[in-house]
């Protein structure tokens, strides 16, 4: 889509928000988009030439130039005065973000009426890229060496990054806004938290200039779904504060791109009905997987079924007799998956039945027609044909897949009705990057619980986690998708990679695996299953003599001593922000019978996060045990839960009590 000055500012806008759009999106969902002839114009204005070559940097993936492009450098102007009043502090980074970057977002944003939407843009795709450069660092790989502050490339100021170490602890802090801590140990936190604090002023600005329509930016609130999405990921926890933000984001990404009616209608009549099916099967995907991680299944399958619909897929189970192993005799019966709608590629592929190495079983059954038999009377095996997908559809079958492990019970029998989706992707010629890493993992997963695939899915699992750090693939091929799949993050990718070590004997290597993420809940762990606990006591004190205000190891440390004090440093050195902590104090408060203080410490944990499991049973246990009965009828639902299961160990008359309710 060529857009020349001549261009209404809307369609110059949204052109430029599709561009951004699309680095997200595989090629193979894209219709070809054939350059116009080359005309004549008017040069464009500086803020477009701007705009167009900060975009060319985030499509070819490389996010660090992004962040240093000229456009980057208009909007972070530093004076030599700004530069000298940095320190490596935690003070320091407060101020540099939430006062000296607003300052400089505010000022930028101050320019002509005809290009300020334009001005917002640039903004918003700087953001963008420092928030794709998380993206790559601790989702996508290939791993990369960013400097620790995002302006770094800016030349803010020269230093080494181990002198911006407390502007990470401080992002660290930020992340840990609600209470929940990191999965384990991630880069360039500052670079999620500067892309969250551009987002959304400028989404507050829109808001406050009534700017947004009829002009466009509206893809900002998918962008924030994006980057809320990736910062639950990161948690330890599920965080309400994080759902309540998502749902609303959600809700306006639905209203503004739910149909391909309204996406047609955002970006023209001529455009691809090809791409606005594609665009809206991505966004279903995106919230089906949001829905799905906080744990509402009806939600979570009909956004599914919507991306299904959109994606102009049918998909169904079907039964057919096959073998499964290489030395099999008779088939049986096997479960395969058919892919059937108006937007498959008829064209047909041919399926390969391949096994690994160290195995004999098949990777997918080779199934058997029983309309032809040779002439020994054994039935001969076609190899049958696969349908072509795209990118979406493969998202799209392998989303049912957590459709499947959410809304069965878990055992054996769950992912064995996973595995027709698995294996309809495995016969699929090629697959986005990304696509195929979540297939394997699903596959890992289901073969590790069984003893004949237990080792195939270790080697797996180990090229998997080898394969983040191959640089053969570029980063901007990595991207695509990467929202519209359930990808873990690297290190719970790697903690995955350890749990399997464990299930296999080998604790000693599982352990290194640990200690490098460090999750010293999960080292000590180990080392009690090695009868080594003052061994991980040992490690956790050399590790707080190295980093002395990290939490987790205070929390660690508390866990293996039974010592409050612990519990109480992790609550100063995170400042105040340690749910975990304050949880911790609560048990050993109501252990030692001090209700009061319980239920004080139990409510301040929730008022984090109210998602944390079997909290509010306990907040209500210290409540009824300090004779504090208003807190418990202050929620009817959860109070009828938790009243019915202490009144068995207590003088209470159960059905009064759950009758005054």
């Amino acid at each position: 889509m060529a857009i020349h000055k001549s261009s209404p500012p809307s369609h110059l806008l949204r052109a430029f928000e599709l561009r951004l759009l699309r680095c997200s999106f595989s090629p193979s969902d894209l219709p070809s988009i054939q350059s116009p002839p080359s005309i004549s114009s008017p040069p464009p204005p500086p803020i477009q030439t701007l705009a167009d070559e900060l975009l060319q940097f985030i499509e070819s993936g490389d996010y660090a130039k992004a962040l240093a492009s000229p456009a980057a450098r208009q909007i972070f102007d530093f004076d030599e005065s700004s530069k000298a009043c940095l320190e490596n502090s935690k003070e320091s980074a407060k101020r540099f973000y939430s006062e000296t970057v607003r300052e400089r977002v505010e000022v930028f944003l101050r320019g002509d009426d005809e290009e300020r939407l334009l001005r917002g843009f640039v903004v918003m795709a700087v953001g963008v890229a420092a928030f794709l450069a998380f993206t790559q660092c601790n989702f996508t790989g290939p791993l990369e060496r960013f400097p620790l502050v995002p302006l770094l490339t800016m030349n803010l100021k020269e230093a080494d990054d181990g002198d911006w170490l407390e502007w990470e602890i401080w992002a660290r802090n930020e992340l840990m806004i609600t209470g929940s801590e990191l999965q384990g140990k991630f880069s360039n936190l500052q670079y999620i938290v500067f892309a969250k604090i551009l987002l959304m002023r400028i989404k507050d600005w829109l808001l406050d200039e009534s700017l947004a329509p009829p002009y466009g930016l509206q893809s900002i609130s998918w962008w924030l779904v994006r980057l809320l999405l990736i910062q639950q990921k990161v948690l330890d926890e599920l965080s309400s504060y994080m759902f309540d933000l998502l749902q609303v984001f959600m809700r306006e990404s639905s209203n503004h791109f739910g149909t391909m009616e309204k996406v047609v209608s955002y970006w023209g009549a001529n455009f691809p009905e090809e791409e606005a099916q594609t665009i809206v099967a991505m966004l279903y995907l995106e919230m089906g997987i949001v829905e799905h991680i906080y744990g509402r299944v009806d939600s979570s399958s009909l956004h599914f079924k919507s991306a299904e619909v959109a994606s102009g897929l049918h998909l169904s189970v079907s039964g057919a007799l096959g073998f499964r192993t290489v030395h099999q005799v008779e088939p049986k019966a096997q479960l395969v998956l058919s892919v059937g709608g108006d937007k498959v590629e008829n064209n047909m592929s041919e399926r390969h039945n391949v096994t690994c190495e160290n195995s004999d079983i098949l990777l997918t059954p080779r199934l058997v027609d029983v309309n032809h038999e040779s002439c020994n009377g054994t039935r001969t095996i076609p190899n049958s044909g696969v349908a072509i997908l795209k990118a979406v559809q493969q998202a799209v079958i392998l989303a049912q897949c957590l459709s499947i492990e959410k809304s069965s019970r878990h055992n054996e029998m769950q992912r064995w009705e996973m595995a027709p989706y698995i294996e309809a992707i495995d016969s699929q010629q090629s697959s986005d990057f990304i696509v195929r890493c979540f297939c394997d993992i699903l596959r890992v997963r289901w073969e590790s619980s069984r003893s004949h695939t237990k080792e195939r899915a270790l080697l797996m699992m180990d090229k998997l986690v080898q394969g983040v750090r191959d640089t053969s693939l570029g980063v901007a091929e990595r991207i695509y998708c990467c929202f519209g799949v359930h990808m873990p993050s690297i290190p719970k990718l790697r903690k995955e990679y350890g749990d399997l070590l464990v299930r296999c004997g080998l604790i000693g290597e599982a352990v290194k695996v640990y200690e490098d993420l460090e999750l010293w809940d999960t080292v000590i762990y180990c080392y009690c299953l090695l009868e080594k606990k003052a061994s991980a006591v040992e490690l956790i004190k050399k590790r707080l003599a190295e980093r002395p205000s990290d939490p987790r190891l205070w929390c660690s440390l508390g866990d293996v001593t039974n010592d409050d004090a612990c519990y109480e440093k992790a609550l100063e050195v995170s400042e105040n922000r340690s749910a975990r902590a304050k949880r911790s104090l609560a048990r050993s408060a109501y252990n030692r019978n001090d209700y009061e203080l319980a239920k004080i410490l139990w409510e301040s944990a929730m008022a984090m996060n109210s998602l944390f499991p079997d909290g509010w049973f306990a907040l209500g246990a210290a409540a009824l045990k300090a004779r504090n009965l208003e807190i418990c009828f202050q929620d009817k639902p959860t109070c009828v839960a938790f009243v019915e299961r202490i009144c068995h160990n207590s003088q209470l008359n159960k059905k009064t009590a759950t009758t005054s309710l």
